[in-house]
């Protein structure tokens, strides 16, 4: 899908050549890269860097300067695939509020439909990139006489609808790329756009960073003279710390309007010729070197669907250089299903590599792949010496052959066992699988029995999802009963980076079994997660919950270092007026009540889940996004019923109508996708036959020969042509068009059941 996109921009930006700006024009034609740009980036080339406005064109015809007209030739065919021309950028506004490990964002920008006649209409396409972990969380256009708000409603109501009305072409064209589009938009018109979204910090020695796309191409830029255009961006922070928050680098130049204890506030307003160039980025620091943590309280908000009050606590791990580390016991567990042939294991192969050249010498190790069969490096853990560490490179070496099946429960239960009799050491478990199988809650209730059993400290299960075919939400459960982590990749392109975050953070813990008192005393409480992670010292720990009753004033946060001696840290406890924990956790709250739904199936949390998504804005497996559009319609004078003044005095009548989008639910596994092993990755689409490319090479012909060449080219090499070769040309397009008419009827006839 993203390679289609691509795509799709290029064949836009080769058909914008056709518009003419005039004598004034102050940009250059769009660039196209160079046949070695496009094999260096092919991947990304042309993808979204910052929110994009796209128009979509089906006839090349209808391309050309709305408020200048070219009067060029005709150009007959179609754009199949449409094309996607990107729109002029006329104003851009950044606002960000970071609160905690969270950024929630907004972008508010004015982009003009500029390549489209004035007297014609086409559809305009919204791409948002977000960064790290990001939720889309609501889109609002406005254009004269009509406005488009999204929203979430029920799965059952998105249902009912989409037996009315087609869903709208939109969701995820990669797993931090949104798109929308926006029904028949006139030719010159332009569109007030507002997006937000949430997304994560990262973190890394004690301190946060924060990345957000915001580099906008120059073809993007109006084609008029060189007016400076206002750029915006506003940043605050609240760290939640009390403590002073230092500012350590930025990509643009902020101006400091506010520092208090813990809080930060800046503005940037600038005169630009250009649009942004780079990626907004900003780091912090707000911790010290050693664990520190806090307690917040708030009510819960007067719209809430749990009017139980809110807590949240934080640990943070400090920089940690005299810390004792951990003694480790690490077992990794590899599917070696057929899907994962080529990349996939290969990458996963490279990311384990990096893991045991990160263990030390009073380590210990074992590696294990599965498919129907399980097969083990050895029958016992192996310390981690460098002899021990090439012997097992040799054997995934070997062993990392892809075979047939995808059974999960043995190796697990045999990881289980191995390190049930662990003595001083944090033990753990690294699963990785890019498939899903029927017996899955099976291996909860199994993994759960043998963790009850496996001592004060019971392995850590840590998984890892690969593409849209596995059970990321059986992989969270496993995940939390273990007081382990869960990360996914979709996208086949970043399985190592992401692997080895995983691998990173895991192996750093710094603090485990985690408790906090006296909270048991607190009525119908509900902590998420409810088995606390342990602290690692490449991220802080972030708690959520819901409690009724007096929140104790004195709280204790109790662990284990890595010594194996006892941890204990008094809280400082403070109420968040202006942190909006609801919406900062929702997402992370939403994510683990849906894996807790699938597991116990219990239907009164799904309806509990889909409450709060509809209420925070956050997507869930159980709503559905869907388009509100509003349009004004100018009334006759004489006209009875309601009526509204527009602007301009006239009286109008508001007329609604409900779009659904499609659903970007990633669901809960694909076994019959895992059982034809049907490689991992993200809006994966069959391949088309050599039919569907015959026709669909013979309906764009025309259109590739114009993005080839000139209009005016064309007529003059036609006046060349002798009767022989037009009358060739005659028959061969002919035979062309008599093929793609044959598909065109074909098409209808199945749409009709053949009875037509």
């Amino acid at each position: 899908m993203a390679e289609d996109f691509a795509r799709a921009v290029e064949d836009g930006l080769k058909l914008a050549k056709r518009i003419y700006f005039g004598n004034d024009r102050a940009v250059a034609a769009p660039r196209l890269a160079s046949p070695m740009e496009r094999a260096a980036s092919a991947a990304h080339a042309h993808l979204p860097t910052a929110p994009m406005v796209y128009a979509v064109i089906h006839e090349p015809g209808i391309v050309d300067n709305p408020d200048l007209p070219s009067y060029q030739p005709h150009v007959h065919g179609r754009c199949d695939p449409p094309a996607l021309i990107p729109l002029q950028l006329n104003a851009i506004e950044l606002d960000v509020d970071c609160y905690l490990d969270t950024a929630l964002v907004t972008v508010t920008g004015s982009w003009r439909v500029h390549c489209v006649m004035g007297s014609k209409r086409c559809d305009c396409r919204i791409a948002i990139p977000m960064g790290e972990q990001g939720s889309i969380l609501g889109v609002e256009v406005e254009i004269p006489r009509k406005s488009y708000t999204t929203q979430l409603i029920t799965a059952e109501d998105g249902h009912e609808l989409e037996k009315t009305a087609q869903p709208q072409s939109g969701g995820f064209l990669k797993p931090n790329i949104f798109t929308i589009t926006i029904p028949q938009v006139d030719g010159g018109t332009n569109l007030s756009i507002k997006m937000s979204w949430s997304q994560k910090l990262t973190y890394n020695e004690g301190e946060f960073f924060l990345d957000i796309p915001f580099h906008f191409p120059e073809y993007v830029t109006p084609a008029v003279k060189k007016i400076s255009k206002r750029e915006k961006i506003y940043l605050s922070v609240n760290a939640g710390t009390g403590t002073e928050v230092l500012c350590k680098g930025c990509s643009h130049p902020l101006k400091e309007k506010m520092r208090n204890a813990g809080k930060l506030r800046f503005s940037y307003e600038a005169d630009v010729l250009k649009w942004s160039n780079t990626d907004f980025s900003f780091s912090y620091t707000a911790s010290s070197s050693n664990i520190v943590g806090g307690l917040f309280l708030q009510s819960a908000p007067v719209q809430d669907v749990d009017q139980r009050e809110i807590f949240s606590f934080y640990l943070f791990p400090g920089k940690q250089q005299r810390t004792k580390a951990f003694k480790r016991e690490v077992v990794f567990v590899v599917d070696i299903s057929k899907s994962m042939t080529g990349k996939p294991l290969e990458n996963v192969n490279n990311a384990i590599l990096a893991a045991l050249s990160k263990l030390n010498l009073g380590d210990s190790f074992n590696i294990m792949t599965f498919s129907n069969d399980t097969s083990l490096f050895s029958t016992s853990m192996e310390p981690a010496t460098p002899d021990t560490v090439e012997r097992g490179i040799e054997w995934m070496n070997k062993n990392f052959v892809v075979a047939d099946g995808t059974n999960v429960l043995p190796p697990l239960e045999k990881a289980v066992e191995m390190l049930s009799n662990t003595r001083g050491s944090l033990p753990m478990i690294f699963f990785v699988t890019d498939g899903s199988v029927e017996d899955e809650r099976h291996i909860c209730d199994a993994m759960k029995k043998r963790l009850a059993s496996a001592g004060s400290v019971c392995p850590r299960i840590h998984t890892f999802g690969l593409g849209i075919f596995c059970n990321h939400y059986f992989l969270q459960m496993l995940a939390n009963l273990s007081r382990g982590q869960h990360e996914s990749v979709y996208n086949t392109d970043h399985i190592e980076e992401r692997l080895d975050k995983l691998f990173t953070r895991a192996l750093s813990t710094v603090l485990l079994n985690i408790t906090i008192e006296p909270l048991q005393n607190l009525d119908e409480i509900e902590v998420y997660p409810s088995n606390i992670p342990d602290l690692t010292s490449a991220s802080p720990l972030m708690i959520y919950g819901r409690y009724r009753g007096k929140f104790p004033e004195n709280v204790k946060a109790n662990g284990l270092l890595g010594d194996m001696s006892s941890f204990s840290a008094d809280l400082t406890v403070q109420s968040a007026k202006d942190i909006p924990l609801d919406k900062v956790f929702a997402k992370n709250v939403i994510d683990l009540l849906t894996a807790k739904a699938w597991f116990s199936e219990d239907k009164q949390l799904i309806e509990k889940i889909t409450k709060l998504s509809m209420q925070t804005g956050v997507p869930s497996e159980y709503t559905r996004m869907i388009q509100l559009e509003n349009t004004e319609e100018a009334l006759p004078s004489d006209t009875g019923g309601k009526k509204q003044t527009g602007s301009n005095g006239e009286k109008q009548k508001l007329i609604s109508r409900t779009i659904p989008l499609q659903n970007f639910g990633i669901g809960f596994g694909d076994t019959t996708a895992t059982r034809e092993n049907v490689p991992p990755g993200f809006g994966e689409q069959r391949a088309p036959d050599a039919a569907e490319k015959f026709v669909k090479a013979a309906s764009s012909c025309c259109v590739s020969l114009c993005n080839k060449c000139c209009c005016m080219c064309c007529v003059q090499c036609c006046t060349k042509l002798n009767d022989q070769c037009v009358l060739v040309f005659t028959q061969l397009f002919t035979a062309l068009a008599c093929i793609a008419c044959f598909e065109c009827c074909s098409n209808v006839c199945c749409a009709c059941g053949g009875d037509e």
